[in-house]
């Protein structure tokens, strides 16, 4: 399953977080953004729990990560 994560960062800190949300290999692509959010993360996960996880464990961890909103897709 694909899922985009949107994601509200600190001032200053977007380039540090794309730079470390391309670390994962679950992201398959991380940028920049203008408008509400400050970046966006295309991810690929087997399912919810795993999602669940990578966001917990390896998104919302990165420094300057304020807030993250998650969208599910249909993509295969």
């Amino acid at each position: 399953m694909k899922a985009y994560v949107l994601i509200n960062v600190t001032m200053g800190r977007v380039r540090e977080v794309v730079k470390n949300l391309k670390r994962s290999e679950k992201v398959l692509e991380a940028s920049m953004t203008f408008g509400p959010y400050d970046a966006v993360a295309k991810v690929h996960v087997e399912n919810l729990d795993e999602l669940g996880s990578l966001l917990a464990n390896v998104i919302q961890p990165i420094p300057g990560v304020i807030e993250t909103l998650t969208c599910l897709t249909d993509e295969a």
